[in-house]
């Protein structure tokens, strides 16, 4: 059976789904991986190895879910085995094993040495393949990774959303949300929540920005979803939303000068119609109005477990 990695589910059935959330955890890295990122040390390996993976993405013109799938190896990996140091060639060697089994996972034709490119060490498929092994070994044999793409189609299932349209541009959206916070090496607050828990903040940080006015159903239905834990869904959509925030406004930084405020930027996107008549539009980003909404988020996720915990007392 093909391994599909942003549906794996062949159906919606409770008892399929119950197991997706029940198996999470064994696809996630260890616990005490994060403790690991007090040193710098190993936030340089992890740094320079999710390059590597990414300019063999790019150089190959990989789907970008497979660099995801690798990057997830990745980390479970060096979780559970150290690195040696003061040896750069293992790093290269580490994200090429990675990014071949992610390949060979998802079935996608490609070729060691473009994979490699023309620079630095190169290395050939006996020594990429014991090192596969190695990976193998460490992971269990666990490749059919279950990771936050796996229960985007479920979640979105829980909004009343009845247009395709729509509902392709949130998953699309919240996908994307996905890849960039994997891909910040250098910031690993992500890696303590299950995938699920990454995946319903994803999907609710996106129907925030694409549909404010629906945004408290959405809410309320992610809230009421017995699977998840409350507290961390909260503690992980205010992670996310700081690290949007963050990306934001660095992307603002460099675009607007010196004489744009801090707190409040303004953007004039001019169109003009057939007739040549121009329209504004005013968009205002706000980080202080930002922050108090994701106050407004989190109390209303404490209210909902408060009246749930009533609710089961009686």
């Amino acid at each position: 059976m093909d391994f599909d990695l942003e549906n794996p589910l062949t159906s919606l059935q409770s008892d399929t789904v119950s197991a997706l959330f029940a198996s999470e955890s064994h696809h996630m890295p260890s616990q005490d991986y994060l403790q690991r990122f007090q040193d710098f040390k190993s936030v340089f390996v992890r740094r320079e190895t999710i390059s590597l993976i990414l300019q063999a993405q790019f150089a190959s013109d990989f789907d970008p879910s497979l660099a995801y799938l690798a990057i997830n190896y990745l980390d479970r990996f060096i979780s559970k085995e150290e690195i040696p140091q003061g040896k750069p060639w293992i790093l290269k060697l580490l994200a090429m094993s990675c990014i071949s089994l992610a390949a060979k996972m998802k079935k996608h034709d490609f070729s060691l040495t473009d994979l490699q490119g023309e620079e630095g060490f190169i290395f050939d498929s006996q020594t990429i393949q014991r090192m596969e092994l190695l990976i193998l070994n460490a992971l269990k044999w666990r490749m059919r990774s279950i990771t936050p793409f796996s229960f985007l189609h479920f979640f979105v299932s829980l909004f009343k959303l009845t247009d395709p349209p729509l509902r392709q541009a949130l998953k699309d959206h919240a996908t994307e949300i996905i890849l960039k916070s994997q891909n910040c090496s250098t910031d690993v607050k992500l890696l303590m929540f299950k995938p699920s828990i990454i995946a319903a903040s994803a999907l609710l940080s996106a129907s925030h920005e694409l549909f404010p006015l629906q945004f408290p159903s959405f809410q309320t239905a992610i809230s009421s979803c017995s699977y998840l834990n409350q507290e961390k869904l909260l503690e992980c959509y205010s992670v996310m939303e700081d690290f949007l925030m963050d990306g934001y406004q660095s992307l603002f930084d460099k675009m607007f000068s010196s004489e744009t405020t801090d707190n409040v930027l303004d953007l004039h996107f001019s169109t003009s119609s057939s007739d040549d008549e121009s329209s504004e539009t005013v968009v205002v980003i706000s980080n202080n109005n930002k922050r108090r909404k994701i106050e407004r988020f989190c109390n209303t996720l404490r209210f909902h477990q408060s009246v749930t915990t009533m609710l089961n007392l009686r």
